[in-house]
C-alpha cells in the first residue's frame, strides 16, 4: 500500500511555484505568509514516528475518540474508504513526491473546503490559518495545499485538543496515530521553537484559538 511522505519527507527543492487560478483560491506566497522554516538540523529527528504505527484504518479508528486530524493523500483516503470523513483533512494530491493516483486525486479532492499555499519544508501563515479555521467548524473541512502538507502534523498536535487524533503517513510503514496529549503539545513546542523563521508570529496565531 503506497503511503504518504513523514513530515521528515520534505523536498525543499521541489517546485513550489505554482501560480493560483484567475479565481483566487490559492495565491503565490511571499515574505509575509512565511512563518516557519524547517533548519537542515531537525530533519533527522522527524523520520522517527511520533506515534504507533497502524496498517489499517478501520484498527486505526477503534481508538479514535475525539477530533480526526488526517495529513497526507493517502491517509486521508483510507479514511474515507472506511466511511469516517476526517474533521481537517490537509492534502496535496502528491505521495513519496508523486503525484497520487487518479482515484485518490478525485475522492480527497472531491470535498475541498479551501486551497492555500505552503511551500516545501516550510510552515505558511496560510496553512496555520487554514488549519485553526478547519478545526473550529463544525462540518469537515478538506484543505488543499499548493506545494507540500507534511509539516502541518506539527503544529495540528499543539492544536488539537486533549485526545483528539492527528494521523499522517509513515513512508513504505503505515499510518502514525498521535493521540495527542499534554505532553504531546509540549514536545511538539520545544522542536516548533528550534524552526527558524517567525517563531514570535507562528504562536501568536495558535495562542489566538484559546489553545
Amino acid at each position: 500500500m503506497t503511503r504518504d511522505d513523514s513530515p521528515a519527507e520534505t523536498d525543499a527543492d521541489a517546485d513550489a511555484n505554482a501560480n493560483a487560478d484567475a479565481d483566487g483560491a490559492a495565491s503565490t506566497p511571499d515574505i509575509d505568509e512565511q512563518l516557519l522554516v524547517l533548519p537542515d538540523e531537525l530533519r533527522h529527528e522527524l523520520k522517527e514516528p511520533m506515534g504507533p504505527i497502524e496498517t489499517d484504518a478501520d484498527r486505526l479508528l477503534e481508538d479514535v475518540d475525539g477530533p480526526l486530524i488526517a495529513v497526507g493523500d493517502v491517509v486521508t483516503y483510507h479514511f474515507l474508504q472506511a466511511g469516517r470523513p476526517p474533521d481537517v483533512a490537509l492534502v496535496d494530491e502528491r505521495t513519496k513526491r508523486s503525484a497520487v493516483d487518479e482515484e485518490i486525486r478525485e475522492t480527497v479532492t472531491e470535498g475541498t473546503t479551501v486551497e492555500v499555499v505552503n511551500p516545501p519544508a516550510e510552515i505558511s501563515q496560510a496553512v496555520v490559518e487554514a488549519l485553526l479555521e478547519g478545526l473550529a467548524r463544525d462540518e469537515p473541512t478538506t484543505i488543499l495545499v499548493e506545494g507540500e502538507e507534511d509539516l502541518v502534523a506539527l503544529p495540528a498536535i499543539v492544536a488539537a485538543p486533549e485526545g483528539g487524533s492527528v494521523v499522517y503517513g509513515q513512508p513504505d510503514e503505515g499510518m502514525v496515530h498521535v493521540k495527542v496529549t499534554e505532553e504531546h503539545r509540549q514536545d511538539m513546542r520545544a522542536l516548533l521553537d528550534r524552526f527558524e523563521g517567525d517563531v514570535d508570529r507562528f504562536w501568536e496565531l495558535l495562542e489566538a484559538t484559546g489553545d
